[in-house]
């Protein structure tokens, strides 16, 4: 399985059999790109950085196979394309692109008490590769590859320590990460990585870099 680093949280999946697209936002600037590649895309959340509902709906527009997956939130806003965005709930699961996935859905982490909350959804991906969207979201099972969130106005160091040693994965990806310079994400990786309390080998990943995930079985 090849994965691939794009701005903030967005990444692809690909094993041979389809592309996966997980959150193709607005901070992500060759989102129309990504879109034209994938053949499922799947959304953790409403919030403009993990979802361009215009993109999306333009592409799903010009290609009829394309597939989403996603809150209800986000799907019931796809009226357009609407036989194809799939609404999850907590353990839900589908093949899709070649890919077994289970969702998990919960609040998204709390950024003020004044500010509305709304449904996240996390990905398990091949029962190996997790993406929390925006919440340290707990899927009570093995996590071999985690997908850590490390910047951003919920992010919190001391429950992103407590995350990754409950979780326990064998690696972490630095993701939702458009807001560090390269000095904050050496902080991070200082605080959360393998010499940390986390002792989790963190890899943080250039925008369109590629590394292959190892995973059992």
């Amino acid at each position: 399985m090849r994965l691939t680093k794009h701005t903030h949280a967005t990444v692809t999946l690909d094993k041979g059999a389809g592309v996966l697209l997980i959150d193709p936002g607005a901070f992500t600037p060759n989102a129309a790109e990504l879109l034209s590649q994938a053949d499922t895309v799947l959304i953790t959340h409403e919030h403009f950085d993990h979802f361009d509902g215009d993109a999306i709906v333009a592409e799903m527009q010009r290609r009829p196979e394309l597939q989403l997956y996603g809150p209800a939130a986000v799907t019931r806003t796809l009226t357009d394309v609407a036989d194809r965005a799939h609404a999850v709930s907590s353990g839900d699961t589908f093949t899709t692109a070649g890919f077994d996935v289970v969702a998990f859905v919960a609040d998204h982490a709390v950024i003020h008490p004044e500010i509305p909350m709304v449904d996240n959804a996390g990905f398990l991906i091949d029962g190996h590769v997790f993406h929390p969207g925006d919440a340290y979201l707990n899927p009570h099972c093995a996590v071999e590859v985690l997908l850590l969130p490390i910047s951003g106005p919920w992010i919190s160091t001391e429950q992103a320590i407590d995350y990754v040693r409950t979780l326990a994965p064998k690696r972490t990806i630095a993701i939702h990460d458009l807001m560090l310079s390269d000095t904050g994400k050496t902080s991070s990786e200082m605080f959360l990585g393998e010499n940390s309390l986390t002792k989790t080998p963190m890899e943080i990943m250039g925008v369109g870099e590629v590394t292959t995930l190892i995973v059992s079985g």
